[in-house]
């Protein structure tokens, strides 16, 4: 508890921080982690982080792997669908689209778990393609890979099944205004921290790829650059001084 104290007076921390002395709430919880039971470890949660409405009660629930490794609270509020872009979103129009991208975050550190965001309106009478449809180009972020960053799988919202009378078929499609969210992890290894060491930013590039048709005319698939640059951090491993 004093050292905790401490690190809260050091860093500033107005809101309450709970030292569980002998891992009582971690046990409550059932997040004790089995796996780390001896020296400083002992004791210790898995590293996750809950949600709760205004009665106490949990709503949602984001759990990682490893102690360095974090879900950023924006990225959450992304998966949860509830952030909107920030002032420095990109907007971006092609022929069939307009589409708006940002970051949920403007500065992450190693092992921080964050989001790249795609808002993607199709013009009147415009539909592409989502996951499942076959003989077209669906829908896609494209993320150029570079070193110690990790790529989850896009999440696509739910589709609608489109009747194309043309061909009588009937595609999983998006005639209405959508997300496409990608999930990405910085990792926090000692090869990551060493060599992510005195860099001020994290460039991330790709391309939002589909093809779009609307009831008569199926267009050539367009790959449109997209790019998103971070701040980067360090992360924090001083031990307060207890006084």
């Amino acid at each position: 508890p004093e050292m905790l104290a401490a690190f809260s007076k050091q860093r500033g921390i107005t809101f309450p921080l709970l030292s569980d002395t002998g891992s009582a709430t971690i046990k409550a919880f059932g997040i004790l982690n089995p796996a780390a039971q001896t020296g400083s470890q002992a004791g210790i949660p898995h590293p996750g982080t809950f949600l709760l409405d205004r009665s106490g009660r949990v709503t949602s629930r984001f759990f990682e792997a490893a102690y360095t490794d974090r879900s950023t609270v924006s990225s959450m509020m992304v998966r949860l669908g509830t952030a909107s872009p920030p002032v420095a979103a990109t907007k971006i129009s092609s022929g069939q689209l307009d589409m708006t991208t940002f970051a949920s975050d403007e500065e992450v550190a190693p092992g921080n778990h964050f989001s790249l965001i795609v808002d993607v309106t199709p013009r009147a009478g415009m539909h592409v393609y989502a996951p499942g449809a076959s003989s077209y180009r669906v829908v896609s972020i494209a993320v150029t890979p570079q070193p110690f960053v990790q790529l989850r799988p896009t999440v696509y919202p739910p589709s609608e099944i489109y009747f194309f009378q043309p061909l009588n078929e009937r595609v999983p499609v998006y005639q209405k205004p959508f997300r496409l969210v990608q999930d990405v992890q910085l990792e926090a290894t000692p090869e990551a921290q060493k060599a992510l060491l005195g860099r001020e930013s994290l460039s991330l590039t790709g391309t939002v790829d589909y093809q779009a048709c609307d009831d008569k005319i199926c267009y050539n698939p367009v790959s449109v650059p997209v790019s998103w640059t971070l701040k980067l951090k360090p992360l924090i491993r001083e031990r307060p001084q207890i006084k």
